[in-house]
């Protein structure tokens, strides 16, 4: 029985770019919207906008007096020798993360046209709808193209999701009840045979909404959430964020949000009660972001990379200890991977953190890189098999040692094949490809395991692929595990035990932050203790190896209290040679004090000289001066007696000198 479901396309590219150069005024309109761009996205937008339209730049460089004009020369000429339909793409998505409401405001000059999907994909009807505007008239997607993928055997009948007939084809399954919204970059999760879809982006609006789809009755609801009573939470709109189960709740873990907050926050969702609440959360959280990768680990999340609300690339490693409530950076050794968003996380044996593709501003990324979660080292192995194309905004899942990739793109255009990497060999192979223009070739789609029968199948929701997708997929692989996933659970990969050798030293041990690696070892032995718990049947091999493990845990402690010992005594002398530089200090500046003393003494000394042979002259004057002034007094006397003698001197009466003679 055919059923009939309702999707909406937004426009496609080039007419979607165009649509949104001319809501921004690029189209040389006299009125355009009105925007607050601050003038690094002004900027942006604008040599996008060139590159899109003109191409690389090959105007001569302006002077530099002319500030505008050269900023502007500047950061077109970086571009190189982007595509114009990459530029176009970043155009959109730049604009999207700044004014996500922009295709909403400006629908009233473009229709979206509106398509009715035939779920049995029996309909080859290809309806034109015509706009009215000046943008070329669009297309909605053949439903045939949307369908081959699914109808590769044409004998397949599905019944619901346990009883697919068929491996390693993506089928459509039929699901009644309300759909969610097309949408990407949300956050999707599996509780207990459910598929919880919340937020997500659409026509560059953010949402709030929660679905779940119960796979029971493969019937889709709507969620009515409401605020906590002890913590409540005020849900906010929110895209490229990521959904993580945890006993009964549901945590969404940072995400893109129109007004961003300083640092990354986390929702949790108490699925019995319905209700939202906000984690409070201690130590230092990272900055807030959106498209970063989050994995559960014991009872950690591990964030890596993503982008910040001002379009900052990051790389940096974060890890949340979910029973303490506590945010721990972590400062790995080794080269990390390069600062990138919407690439795909997975974790082995719970120790080893693989990090593939995802995206720049500029390119995409189709390199691997693990992170070795004990010693806490980035290494870059060397991939086998059929490594795929650079890839950003993809979807993956791991299915015991098997990791499988679904949809991403280049910028150019959405990837049809799905992936699987073997994270024991690190080889790579193709599971199925994809012709046309279907929901799986999509970026930001999402990407769930869930067991049927004892039955892994790999279920695919959403996705943008030049329209909003809400559309789901099955995949039953024949990739299996079996027992040698089980033994490898608690064993080194034998393509990275190179790795571990290089890494399993003493000086690099001793490099490991104690904080760290006691976090780090914490979450992989209570998951050691957790799997011997749920297997006591595990062959003798593995419990072998767990003892070997244990028992290098004990000798690595040891060597660390003995490195700790070796630290403290070489702190100690350090302080002993500290004591001795400072006494060397001292002295040199005594030194210097005297030295200035007897300077001033050999001044002092000249001085007393100087004052001794004045003195000696002071001493010489005053002896002349009492020989003159002797001398002037006999002279006065001798004067004073030749003036007043003789017979004037007997008349006065003055008796005159006589003159004794003996």
């Amino acid at each position: 029985m055919a059923m009939m479901g309702r999707g909406s396309c937004g426009l496609q590219y080039p007419e979607r770019f165009y649509a949104a150069a001319s809501f921004v005024g690029f189209d040389g309109s006299i009125s355009p919207t009105k925007s607050n761009f601050s003038n690094s996205t002004a900027l942006l937008l604008y040599t996008l906008y060139k590159q899109a339209t003109v191409g690389p730049c090959n105007t001569p460089e302006p002077s530099t007096w002319k500030i505008v004009e050269h900023s502007k020369w500047a950061s077109w000429n970086q571009l190189g020798n982007m595509s114009s339909t990459e530029a176009m793409r970043l155009f959109v998505k730049i604009l999207e993360e700044e004014d996500p409401s922009w295709y909403s405001r400006a629908s009233n000059s473009v229709i979206e046209p509106v398509v009715d999907v035939q779920m049995n994909h029996s309909s080859k009807v290809e309806p034109v709808i015509k706009n009215e505007n000046s943008y070329p008239e669009t297309k909605t997607i053949p439903t045939e193209n949307r369908s081959q993928i699914g109808t590769q055997d044409k004998d397949v009948v599905v019944k619901g999701f346990g009883s697919i007939g068929v491996y390693d084809q993506w089928i459509a399954p039929p699901v009644s009840g309300q759909r969610p919204k097309g949408r990407y970059e949300h956050g999707a999760a599996v509780v207990q045979d459910k598929l919880y879809i919340y937020g997500g982006n659409r026509n560059g609006s953010y949402l709030s909404d929660l679905h779940v789809l119960d796979f029971g009755s493969s019937t889709w609801s709507k969620v009515e959430a409401k605020a906590g009573a002890e913590s409540p939470v005020t849900l906010i709109s929110c895209a490229g964020h990521s959904l993580i189960p945890w006993g009964n709740k549901l945590l969404a873990v940072a995400g893109h949000t129109k007004d961003p907050s300083e640092s990354i926050t986390v929702k949790a969702f108490d699925l019995q009660t319905s209700t939202w609440s906000d984690l409070k959360i201690y130590g230092k959280a990272p900055v807030s972001r959106g498209g970063q990768s989050v994995n559960l680990v014991g009872s950690s999340l591990v964030v890596f990379g993503g982008q910040d609300a001002k379009r900052t690339l990051l790389n940096d490693l974060h890890i949340l200890d979910l029973e303490t409530i506590t945010w721990d950076e972590i400062d790995a050794l080794g080269v990390p991977p390069s600062p990138r968003s919407d690439h795909t996380a997975a974790v082995h044996v719970d120790r080893y953190l693989l990090i593939f593709g995802g995206g720049s501003h500029a390119t995409c990324y189709n390199d691997l890189h693990v992170l070795d979660m004990q010693t806490m080292k980035w290494s870059r192995p060397t991939q086998q098999g059929e490594v795929p194309t650079p890839r950003a905004g993809h979807a993956g899942v791991t299915v015991g040692e098997n990791w499988f990739i679904v949809g991403g793109g280049d910028n150019k255009s959405g990837v049809s094949d799905t992936v699987v990497l073997n994270m024991t060999t690190l080889s790579w192979s193709v599971v199925t490809s994809a012709h046309g223009h279907i929901p799986v070739a999509s970026e930001g789609l999402s990407l769930v395991v869930s067991s049927f029968n004892g039955v892994d199948v790999l279920i695919s929701f959403g996705g943008y692929n030049g329209c909003y997708n809400n559309e789901v997929y099955v995949l039953k692989p024949s990739h299996k595990s079996g027992i040698q996933s089980i033994t490898t659970e608690n064993s080194i990969p034998d393509s990275v035990s190179a790795v571990q050798n290089a890494v399993d030293t003493p000086d690099v041990k001793s490099e490991f932050g104690a904080s760290h690696e006691g976090k780090i070892r914490e979450i992989v032995v209570d998951n050691a203790g957790a799997t011997k718990k749920s297997k006591g049947d595990l062959k003798p091999v593995v419990k072998a190896e767990i003892e070997e493990l244990e028992s290098t845990l004990s000798k690595e402690k040891l060597q660390t209290l003995q490195l700790k010992q070796e630290l403290a005594e070489a702190e100690s002398r350090n302080s002993d040679l500290y004591k001795l530089q400072s006494v060397r200090g001292q002295l040199a500046v005594e030194q210097s004090r005297c030295f200035k003393f007897e300077v001033a003494v050999a001044e002092l000394s000249q001085k007393l000289q100087s004052i001794g042979t004045l003195q000696k002259e002071l001493e010489l004057l005053r002896r002349q001066k009492s020989t003159s002034e002797k001398a002037a007094l006999n002279a006065k006397q001798r004067q004073s007696s030749g003036g007043g003698g003789g017979v004037w001197g007997w008349l006065a009466g003055t008796p005159g000198q006589t003159q004794d003679y003996d």
